[in-house]
């Protein structure tokens, strides 16, 4: 921040405090900008008490509210006892009143006893000129369903009753699609039926009342989609007197296409699996960005307002590990070059910013990371967001241009097979086909334009599912005419359509095998058209060729421009060497409109250094992956 003077930082402050008010004033359009504020998971898994949680807010308040973080968001299990026993994915732990609805743990929110819920904890956040969020889950809990809870009816008050009887939870909970990654926590609910419905408009309206801003909807997207549900919830949220910033969560294997049936219906959506503190998590998010913003997906039409591709939470500072049962009690493992690489391709990607450290014990430089005000004007207020493929480096890993460079003659590059979700619609999605081995037997297999002819194709055997005539499986209707695909070397294990655990997109390993059950991510249509639908998600599969080591290295670059006419360019280095990154001044008008370049002048951010043009050329050396970020005026 050294190249910038302090009249321009105090300006820039002001026009975030002044965005930050128009936010919170404006319940008619929300999320004008991509949401900021502070999440619980990266620093307290699921433990956060009362206490801590309002610690945190008082100093988000105090030292970030100015920069424009907002939101302070209490993520998820907040309603599950920490007892012995209890941790992510346990059954029997959690505090639900006697409509079957997730409240607060007494134990860790003293506040909530008496049945208030969040109140005083969301007042005493709105008192702090925050807005307050939660974490919520698919559908209706395990827990539920076991002790048949009846359903509230907010419409008329008391127990949901329809044709002479009161509807209960196991009436319309669906076991089938149990959410994924936590088998004992959560399941869908039926949407068809409206009990279904008042049991969804029951805690939407409960967390209203309670003074809620923000819910964080997890285990209905990416491949665990749920549709339905979120089309249900946005409907409830759109009639509420408050407003509320819908977000989805998380959104492993996501593609535009699959995201633009959903970013019309909220504010935020993750686009990544859960992304944590290690270089290949982050590596793992250029790709799916570049996506989205040829797409056009970056601040679209959302409820009552703008929705916003979501990258996932900055996991800097004082954290804990994923899945613990304890508060934080480790430093992130991100080295500096690597934090100011995420953080750039955040801003650029104008994803909303949700710091997720401990604000009790931020430092200096991971505070003036997520408080740079280069950056922070480029999240809010750039436009013609886009990675610039018109780039070299010194150790030729891209032609100017962007494009690879081939295998040399004699080497044949290596391709593994990964299975891939998309929308039915899609044309992409028709390729499969039935093969008869004997009578007894056959097989399915993608036969769609391989991308290596000296690939076999991907293919897996067909098992008719086996119905008890006792007529004891609930499922029979809802399976018939489907089957399970099993391995062709493991005859009794089936092939999933959804992941086991909330990962970044590079490290799902999609297309795995487990144990055949009545699982509906086990269970498989395949129709006339050449498309295999998933029970589970309602997604359809796809069988892509990956080249091996891929993503391994090489060198990308973003590019936007400002509000007052400057251009901002970003150099990544992605690699393991340390590499000189190219770029003529001359190629920028190529994906920026209107705009003739000749010549242009500025500074790096993170040097201070002027930059430095060499017969219409732009380089830096830029550290192994690090970073590069250019403010150029131009003419």
């Amino acid at each position: 921040m050294k190249c910038f003077s302090v009249s321009w930082v105090l300006l820039a402050l002001w026009f975030l405090s002044v965005s930050s008010q128009n936010i919170s004033e404006s319940g008619l359009h929300q999320a004008s900008f991509p949401p900021r504020g502070w999440n619980s998971y990266d620093s307290f898994c699921w433990t956060i008490s009362e206490e801590e949680f309002l610690q945190s807010a008082e100093i988000v308040s105090q030292r970030l509210k100015a920069h424009g973080y907002q939101f302070v968001v209490v993520d998820y299990l907040w309603y599950r006892k920490k007892v012995k026993g209890a941790y992510p994915d346990s059954l029997g732990f959690d505090v639900i009143d006697k409509w079957g609805r997730m409240v607060p743990d007494p134990g860790r929110w003293p506040s909530s006893i008496g049945g208030k819920g969040f109140s005083e904890v969301a007042n005493k956040v709105h008192s702090m000129g925050l807005k307050f969020g939660i974490h919520v889950m698919r559908g209706i809990s395990t827990q539920a369903v076991n002790a048949n809870t009846p359903i509230l009816d907010t419409t008329k008050g008391g127990a949901y009753e329809e044709s002479g009887r009161v509807w209960r939870a196991k009436d319309i909970a669906m076991p089938e699609r149990a959410c994924s990654w936590m088998r004992n926590g959560f399941m869908s609910v039926n949407t068809k039926l409206e009990a279904g419905r008042a049991f969804l408009r029951s805690l939407y309206e409960q967390y209203a009342a309670w003074g809620v801003d923000l819910v964080k909807h997890d285990c209905v997207f990416g491949d665990d989609l749920d549709l339905n549900e979120i089309t249900y919830v946005s409907e409830v949220l759109n009639k509420l007197n408050r407003p509320i910033l819908y977000s989805l969560s998380p959104g492993a294997t996501v593609t535009p296409a699959m995201a633009k049936d959903v970013s019309g219906l909220v504010n935020m959506y993750r686009i990544t699996g859960d992304d944590w503190d290690k270089w290949a998590d982050v590596r793992a998010h250029f790709d799916v960005t570049r996506d989205f913003s040829t797409a056009n997906m970056i601040g679209g039409k959302g409820l009552k307002g703008n929705s916003w591709p979501d990258l996932d939470m900055l996991p800097f500072g004082w954290l804990t590990d994923p899945g613990s049962n304890e508060g934080p009690h480790r430093y992130s493992n991100l080295n500096l070059e690597e934090q100011r690489t995420q953080m750039t391709l955040w801003s650029l990607a104008k994803s909303p910013l949700m710091y997720g450290g401990d604000v009790r014990k931020i430092d200096p430089t991971t505070y003036e990371l997520i408080t740079n005000p280069t950056l922070l004007e480029i999240n809010y207020f750039s436009s013609n967001n886009m990675e610039f493929p018109y780039i070299t480096s010194s150790n030729n890993l891209k032609h100017p241009g962007g494009k690879k460079r081939r295998p040399k003659k004699g080497i044949k590059a290596s391709y593994t097979q990964s299975l891939g979700l998309t929308r039915c619609s899609e044309s992409k999605a028709s390729g499969w086909s039935i093969e008869s081995l004997n009578q007894e037997l056959e097989r399915i297999c993608w036969k769609r334009s391989l991308e290596n002819k000296h690939q076999a194709p991907f293919c897996v055997h067909k098992r008719e599912l086996q119905f008890r005539l006792d007529g004891e499986s609930m499922y029979q209707e809802d399976y018939r005419g489907k089957h399970q695909l099993v391995a062709t070397d493991k005859m009794n294990f089936c092939l999933n359509g959804s992941p086991k655990h909330k990962v970044t997109s590079n490290e799902f390993k999609r297309g795995t095998f487990s144990p055949c059950g009545w699982d509906s991510n086990q269970i498989w249509e395949l129709n006339s058209n050449g498309t295999l639908v998933n029970s589970y998600s309602g997604l359809c599969a796809t069988v892509e060729y990956v080249e091996a080591n891929a993503n391994s290295g090489g060198v990308r670059s973003w590019i936007a421009t400002g509000r007052k006419g400057e251009i901002y360019l970003a150099f990544f280095n992605l690699s393991e060497q340390k590499t000189v990154i190219y770029a003529k001044t001359s190629y920028l008008a190529k994906v920026l409109p209107d705009r003739t370049i000749d010549s242009c002048k500025g500074k790096e951010v993170w040097s201070g250094k002027e930059v430095l043009t060499t017969h219409g050329t732009i380089s830096m050396n830029v550290g192994i992956h690090g970073c590069a970020l250019f403010v150029l005026y131009c003419h």
